[in-house]
């Protein structure tokens, strides 16, 4: 079976060996080039950012009480234009690294990037937390954004890629999804494939790109999305049940949808493994949907190699999330992990 992904000229054998087929796709994945859709969805991305940052006007201060579990403090900062990540960095950079989400006055979570919009309390929530298990589905569903990065850059051009959509966050389910649409038939990713995938989001997470947020009208995120059909439908759903907003989230030149939030950095990332694609039977046109899996570990934290072995073997049995059809308006919030977990 010949490889599907990365090759761009003539492949060569894949051979067992993680240290070759690491060398492999380090000489056959390396893009420089970005194509001219990511460059213009950036740059509506970049327009709507600036426009936004120049409406907010006049710059009112607010008082944000930070309550940590060994000090408080009280800052100063700008209403709309300051973010916990700013405040976390007053407090020192190792807050600020550490921390994967803020929590807003005892019970909102908020992403670490986006602008606090009021006098608030806040708290910096680490991936050690006594009760981690609303980190650990942030962490879950910026694995899901990240991974509809990677299958998005890993194919040779002849093979069409749209990204359909992602579960809401269920660690119990074992691995994190993204369902894709491949111009394939009958791919079955062979064990070297599935290592350079892997591989591939190791690279993207290395890169330390920050995760920035925006919310943006239904009419821009329709633009934004234009030439993929399934977000473009997708859409006014997400939109008439958010107040007629879409939230945006971007790392590096990558910009998906999603509820959020998600960790600040991709240097929270550890240990990956892209663990398999499942071939979907679902009714969807325009080609098969394939259900990509992965599982993860923040970097934080430390598991031997035999009880993550374990980890990887049941992220590749098939995730129970719904599988998404052409009778419903598929998206995170209405998945069927989110209604069972929310």
């Amino acid at each position: 079976m010949n490889s599907v992904l990365i090759f761009r000229t003539k492949p060569t054998l894949l051979v067992s060996s993680f240290r070759l087929t690491e060398s492999l796709c380090k000489r056959l994945s390396n893009r420089s080039d970005v194509s001219e859709e990511i460059i213009r969805q950036n740059n509506l991305f970049d327009i709507e950012f600036k426009k936004q940052k120049e409406a907010i006007g006049r710059i009112e201060k607010i008082e944000v009480r930070y309550e940590g579990p060994s000090e408080t403090a009280t800052l100063a900062m700008n209403k709309h234009i300051s973010t916990p990540y700013d405040c976390a960095r007053h407090l020192g950079e190792k807050i600020a690294e550490q921390s994967a989400v803020a929590l807003l006055n005892n019970d909102t979570l908020w992403h670490m990037h986006k602008p606090l919009p009021d006098t608030c309390k806040l708290q910096f929530l680490h991936y050690k937390v006594a009760q981690p298990s609303s980190v650990n589905k942030i962490f879950w569903r910026t694995c899901s954004f990240v991974l509809g990065a990677v299958a998005s850059n890993s194919f040779k051009d002849d093979v069409k890629v749209q990204l359909h959509s992602f579960p809401s966050p269920n660690v119990r389910s074992g691995s994190f999804v993204y369902d894709v649409q491949l111009s394939l038939e009958n791919w079955q990713p062979t064990q070297n494939e599935l290592k350079v995938l892997s591989i591939e989001m190791i690279k993207f997470c290395q890169k330390n790109h920050a995760i920035h947020c925006m919310d943006v009208s239904q009419e821009l995120a329709l633009d934004l999305f234009r030439n993929n059909t399934h977000k473009y439908q997708q859409i006014p759903n997400i939109a008439a049940n958010h107040n007629g907003k879409v939230t945006l989230f971007r790392a590096g030149h990558h910009i998906d949808i999603s509820r959020g939030p998600m960790v600040a950095n991709t240097s929270h990332f550890g240990r990956i493994t892209v663990a398999n694609v499942i071939k979907l039977e679902t009714d969807i046109p325009g080609g098969p949907i394939y259900r990509f899996q992965g599982v993860a570990l923040p970097r934080s934290i430390v598991m031997n190699h035999f009880a993550y072995s374990l980890l990887e073997e049941r992220a590749r049995q098939l995730n129970p999330a719904r599988i998404p059809g052409t009778l419903e308006n598929f998206d995170e919030d209405n998945s069927f992990v989110a209604q069972v977990t929310a």
